[in-house]
């Protein structure tokens, strides 16, 4: 059993974009905690902390235009493209679930912070407390070698 198995929930979630434009819908499988990470290139995708929670493919619905960009040659970010807003990072190379942001989804304000990682790269501004599992940058590429780095 894995230590993320205590947060695996079944269960719907509806959640939105700033405008409304893209609605989305989870219905299934889900992880009912939030991870957070201080690398370079999250922080200057959302200026500040990115955080998210995982959600099985088959447990998504999606209605609305969405813009999706590919911020390196495994994972791609999608947004509104009529207000901007994120609404997921997925790791592409191997069709795994998608990471979405809690904040589109008014029950997530529940969930708690369960994994930190870049924790040596995180702004100033952004300490986070509590009991909750962090990595550095070295643990976090040591664990996934086709992170090229974290070069600003």
């Amino acid at each position: 059993m894995s230590w993320v198995d205590a947060y695996r929930r079944e269960g719907r979630l509806d959640g939105h974009c700033l405008r409304g434009a893209v609605q989305i819908v989870v219905d299934g499988g889900h992880i009912a905690a939030v991870g957070v990470c201080h690398c370079a290139m999250c922080q200057r995708w959302n200026g500040t902390v990115y955080g998210s929670f995982q959600v099985s493919p088959d447990a998504l619905t999606v209605s609305g235009d969405i813009a999706r960009y590919a911020s390196s040659d495994f994972a791609e970010r999608a947004f509104c493209p009529k207000c901007g807003s994120h609404l997921w990072y997925r790791e592409i190379r191997d069709g795994d679930g998608y990471e979405l942001f809690p904040g589109l989804f008014p029950a997530a304000k529940d969930f708690p912070l369960i994994s930190e990682i870049y924790c040596d790269r995180a702004p100033a501004y952004a300490p986070f407390a509590g009991d909750h599992r962090t990595k550095t940058r070295a643990e976090y590429e040591a664990d996934n070698p086709f992170v090229e780095g974290d070069d600003p």
